[in-house]
């Protein structure tokens, strides 16, 4: 790693050695004069969301990876609020967004497809074009593990992010609202043991290149890369870091947080070590997105998980709902060390935010893996 004062420039190595992609990054260290924890002290939820309703009636606002698992939330979301006049959704070039037109009556009216690839900045900038606000989904996540993780998982998490926040700027957008991840708060093996898990806490990079997990390396260089160049060009942004995402699919492909839940019904041992603090319906994940666009108070990063609590808590809660399936019995500890907490996500929950029970996220999910083709539904044990 060769480090100087302003950026950095990190050498990952490639799973190919044949093929080495050094990436730059620009971003600020966790000494930053940027409160990312925001003001812990918050005003009654209802009359500051009506401050905000007060701000602009008819909004237009871009969402990026608009046809995926939480960009269809997303835009479902917004369609189902009046205030978004027009939506502006960019989607992956060749891929299908005809699902989005099935989302709300008014889905044909409101909606305007944009194919940009996030690495492309000229078509971003066309998305972005006339949008007051952007929710910036877009970040590549597979179920196969990358080839050349540095160009399929960093490059477009990082650049895109950059080129998704230079459009916000040019255009002078209100603000953006960043999907980060839980990935980019854990693993932290550093982290104290009797303390849960907050918005204070960054993945530790060399743990995860030490063990090859790419997509926690990419969602952490693309948080940091952004909260750098939203602090130097007075950029209004906030980021949202959701735990594992789970509830109705829109979209007709399986996406990776749904395919967890999939995993571990058809009896997969895999205990989620690395990318586990909890679980969230999808509808609260949308929600909690909208809502941070419109707070005029949001600032900073919010945690958006029902609870933290070990991923052997989560199965057994599985098998009582579904007892024919073949899920596996785990040890208590499946992430160690890890803290218990109801209320991990306090940041939203004193914004007013209410989620859904992890039972039902799990039923929603079932429903559509069974809808989909993707379970196949097993026989009751007498």
């Amino acid at each position: 790693m060769r480090l100087t004062t302003k950026s950095k420039i990190i050498q990952l190595p490639s799973l190919s050695q044949a093929n080495r992609l050094l990436v730059k990054v620009s971003y600020k260290s966790q000494k930053s004069k940027i409160n990312l924890m925001g003001n812990p002290s918050f005003s009654n939820f209802h009359r500051l969301l009506n401050r905000s309703m007060a701000t602009k009636v008819g909004d237009v606002v871009c969402v990026t990876g608009a046809n995926g698992f939480i960009g269809s939330w997303v835009v479902r979301t917004l369609l189902d609020n009046p205030r978004y006049t027009f939506i502006h959704t960019a989607i992956f070039p060749g891929s299908d967004p005809t699902h989005l037109f099935t989302l709300h009556p008014e889905a044909r009216a409101r909606i305007k497809v944009f194919e940009a690839n996030v690495l492309d900045s000229d078509a971003v900038c066309r998305a972005v074009d006339g949008c007051n606000g952007v929710f910036h989904v877009a970040s590549p996540c597979s179920l196969e593990d990358p080839v050349d993780p540095q160009k399929e998982l960093v490059l477009p998490a990082v650049q895109g992010t950059l080129n998704v926040l230079e459009a916000a700027k040019r255009f002078k957008v209100r603000r953006v609202v960043l999907t980060s991840s839980i990935s980019a708060l854990v693993p932290n093996p550093t982290w104290p043991t009797n303390k849960p898990f907050d918005e204070s806490s960054w993945t530790d990079l060399d743990y995860c290149k030490a063990r090859q997990k790419w997509y926690p390396v990419s969602k952490t260089l693309a948080e940091k890369a952004a909260w750098e160049f939203a602090e130097k060009n007075g950029v209004d942004m906030v980021t949202i870091l959701p735990a594992t995402c789970l509830g109705r699919m829109f979209q007709p492909g399986l996406n990776a947080s749904c395919a967890v839940l999939l995993q571990l019904l058809q009896g997969s041992p895999d205990t989620q070590e690395y990318h586990w603090l909890g679980a969230v319906h999808i509808e609260d994940v949308a929600k909690a997105q909208i809502l941070l666009f419109q707070m005029p108070s949001a600032s900073g990063r919010y945690l958006c998980t029902n609870g933290i609590y070990q991923f052997a808590d989560f199965a057994k809660r599985v098998s009582k709902l579904y007892p024919e399936f073949p899920i596996p019995r785990f040890p208590d500890e499946t992430q160690p060390g890890l803290m218990a907490c109801k209320g991990a996500s306090k940041r939203l929950l004193n914004l007013g935010l209410v989620f859904t029970p992890v039972e039902d996220a799990v039923r929603d999910t079932m429903e559509s893996l069974t809808a989909k083709g993707f379970l196949k539904q097993q026989n009751s044990q007498s």
